[in-house]
């Protein structure tokens, strides 16, 4: 059902079952899949493609565009996955020249006030908690959790299965399958509570720790100690994830354990 009291645009495309309350503003060039919900008082800029059941809340700002000066108007987008929630008051910039979109994936969720910059690349099951501000160009990949009132610096991973606290300055690349925490921000263990949950064997969760214990235990730089895991420990997927992780960081990554 949309609302006679909202304003869409006539060249949106509408997928079946839409819902749209009350005093929200669909402009041009803007696609909305099966089943999706929008609240009252959402605003949803040109260049918005949102998928199929999502749920996005009042006072939410989709697609406006970017808070950087460099932008000079050009034809870029928000793509948000299908089963997405977007909480209250969230905004999400549109692309720039650098990757021409903003991309939030499948069934994720963005609390209350989250902010998500320009060229940033949400992954799948992401949570993202209320008042997380995250700045341009940030990669968060499938399954991390970012704790309220966090910073997330631009240009900064996010690794698969992570699990940072709230709060956090996010100044550095934070590697996956790790919990993050402190000042300033340092590996706080495996996050082995959110892998269990999400299937993964104690087998599996020990390899991933003995691979963080050469890195993060053992007094090695990190060139020495990728070099002694590839030596030492039987490859595996999660093994070679956080070898490459490691190796493609352009800000570096967190830093050690601090007791």
């Amino acid at each position: 059902m949309i609302s006679q009291l909202a304003h869409i645009h006539e060249n949106t495309i509408l997928g079946k079952s839409v819902h749209i309350d009350p005093f929200t503003m669909v402009h041009e060039n803007v696609e909305i899949g099966d089943g999706t919900w929008i609240g009252s008082n959402v605003t949803i800029f040109p260049g918005a493609k949102i998928g199929k059941n999502c749920k996005i809340f009042p006072g939410a700002v989709i697609s406006a565009i970017p808070q950087d000066l460099k932008f000079q108007g050009e034809d870029t987008t928000v793509e948000i996955g299908d089963n997405t929630t977007i909480r209250e008051c969230v905004t999400l910039s549109r692309g720039t020249i650098d990757k021409r979109t903003t991309k939030v994936g499948n069934n994720c969720l963005l609390m209350a006030y989250v902010h998500i910059a320009h060229d940033c690349m949400v992954g799948n099951n992401v949570i993202i908690a209320n008042s997380v501000q995250v700045a341009g160009h940030v990669i968060i990949d499938d399954w991390a959790i970012v704790g309220g009132s966090s910073a997330i610096h631009q240009f900064v991973k996010v690794g698969m299965h992570s699990m940072i606290s709230g709060g956090s300055l996010v100044r550095k690349d934070v590697p996956p399958f790790t919990k993050a925490a402190r000042e300033p921000l340092s590996y706080a263990g495996v996050n082995s509570l959110g892998l269990r949950r999400r299937g993964y064997s104690s087998e599996a969760i020990g390899a991933i720790q003995e691979v963080y214990r050469y890195l993060f235990l053992n007094s090695l730089n990190n060139s020495r100690a990728l070099e002694e895991i590839e030596i030492n420990l039987p490859a595996t997927k999660e093994r070679d994830e956080i070898i490459n992780f490691i190796r493609s960081s352009e800000r570096g990554v967190m830093k050690g354990y601090i007791s």
